[in-house]
């Protein structure tokens, strides 16, 4: 994710403006909302399952005040003995649910969708869910989810609202893969994550199906309805390149978007091929204040790319910067919310090499200017692998500076500290690494030990963890403002 201005589990499910159904006969008389214990995100996630793929059907009505019907199957496999299984979901109706294709109870608490199969599920056991609920897009307060645009939908699920659109264990440590059944009225695209398999139409609407090649962590789900315009051409070594616009501003976006495949190029010359199946940009008319790496179809803002003012260089940047969350944060994803660094980080240090290289901006000027910030950054927000939790009822407020440039300094010292060639090989051993999985800080620090031949534990103890910033290697001369100072300014 990219704030356009680098600006907890809250409130209870009917507070959130949610609707969810209660079995009407038999339900359980109590229930508890869980959670994996996430630093950030304490009730995110769930225990006792692995969630192997989705396959959510979608139907929209053309409404977007509206709540779409749908269907959200999801096959698991129980790692606990469970008596009940928990969801992460909220803001819809659920109609019926199944677990091994027996009706199941079901009540809410919080934001938790708690199942209760007629039988056990014993841990080793297949677990096959099917909930039909409601996927409602009217904004609440626990936002974000689905966005509202002006032809139809987008999605925007990071950090913590994958469950505001569909039941899910919606945490990135839970990768999956997905299949999307949308069906919309007859004028209008819908296209989702992945690769397209099936359209098919019947009388007044259109059916699509897309399915993942790679799986997915659930918030960077993504699907897209509208009157849009799907776009193709031809990526490095023949990779399909897919953008999504809205259909009247096809020309005006088109000579930025065939920037896309060189940028491909220049990634893959940084770090290796492209992970996924195919690429592609979803320009949304709609007002975010973000941008947004949704796995192969990120996710931007029209006005990134009709906005006068904003200069060649600085467009681009933005785009490179999603393209790199492909690599870091969709193919390696965080183990938990406190390893975000390792994605932005590395997204803005690659967004910033390309502006070096491209618009002749150094990288050593703007990390200079983020050490003198990086103090009063760190107070605000955390050290980098330490950040703090988000403000109360703003979940995207862990997006703070110190994830963004405070973070890509943190690649910029251990350059220094290594050289340019090691850090290169352990930027490319990372990706390959951990391609398809997850991985954690302490990963990072292993593998950059590693690959530099010493010990670099007590290096990163003060780069990722210290509440002051470390001395830069090789530039002695630098100094981060006092905060006391940042803050009289």
């Amino acid at each position: 994710m990219l704030l356009s201005s680098q600006t907890p589990r809250t409130a209870a499910l009917l507070a959130a403006g949610a609707s969810v159904a209660l079995l009407a006969a038999g339900a359980p008389q109590s229930v508890t909302p869980l959670g994996i214990g996430d630093r950030l995100f304490p009730h995110l996630g769930n225990p006792g399952y692995d969630v192997r793929s989705y396959d959510i059907a979608f139907t929209y009505g053309g409404d977007n005040n509206k709540p779409l019907a749908a269907v959200t199957k999801i096959d698991a496999q129980a790692t606990d003995r469970l008596e009940a299984v928990n969801l992460d979901f909220s803001h819809g109706t659920v109609r019926s649910v199944e677990v091994n294709g027996a009706p199941a109870r079901f009540a809410t608490s919080e934001e938790d969708l708690v199942v209760t199969p007629a039988q056990p599920v014993e841990a080793g056991q297949p677990l096959h869910i099917t909930v039909r609920h409601t996927s409602d897009p009217r904004p609440g307060k626990q936002d974000i989810g689905w966005i509202r645009t002006k032809d139809g939908l987008a999605m925007a699920n990071q950090a913590d609202a994958a469950h505001r659109v569909f039941p899910s264990n919606d945490h990135p440590s839970d990768k999956a893969f997905f299949t999307f059944r949308v069906t919309a009225p007859k004028g209008l695209q819908a296209v989702a994550n992945g690769l397209p398999v099936a359209k098919q139409r019947s009388g007044p609407t259109t059916s699509w199906t897309y399915r993942t090649a790679h799986p997915m962590a659930t918030e960077l789900a993504q699907v897209s309805i509208g009157r849009s315009a799907v776009l193709h051409r031809k990526g490095p070594h023949g990779l399909p390149v897919r953008d999504v616009v809205p259909a009247k501003d096809t020309k005006a976006v088109t000579p930025w978007l065939a920037k896309t495949p060189d940028q491909i190029a220049w990634m893959e010359s940084k770090v290796g091929r492209y992970p996924f199946e195919n690429y592609g940009l979803l320009i949304a008319e709609a007002s975010t204040g973000f941008e947004l790496e949704t796995q192969t179809l990120s996710l931007f803002e029209r006005d990134v790319f009709t906005r006068p003012e904003y200069p060649k260089w600085y467009v681009e940047s933005i785009m490179v910067h999603e393209l790199a969350h492909q690599w870091f944060g969709d193919s390696v994803s965080p183990r938990t919310w406190s390893d975000l660094w390792l994605n932005e980080g590395h997204a803005t240090w690659y967004e910033a090499l390309y502006t070096e290289e491209k618009a002749h901006a150094p990288v050593e000027k703007r990390m200079r200017n983020a050490y003198l910030a990086s103090d009063g950054w760190r107070h605000a927000g955390g050290p980098p692998a330490r950040p703090k939790g988000p403000e109360q009822g703003e979940k995207i407020s862990i997006f703070r500076p110190v994830v963004y440039d405070g973070s890509a300094l943190v690649l910029f010292a251990l350059r220094q500290e290594i050289g340019k060639d090691a850090f290169e090989r352990l930027e490319r051993t990372w990706v390959s690494t951990h391609r398809d999985s997850t991985a954690t800080t302490a990963d990072f620090v292993r593998l950059a030990s590693d690959v530099a031949g010493r010990d670099l534990t007590g290096f990163f103890q003060g780069w990722l963890y210290g509440q002051k910033t470390p001395p830069m290697p090789g530039h002695p001369d630098w100094k981060s403002t006092p905060v006391q100072k940042q803050a009289e300014r």
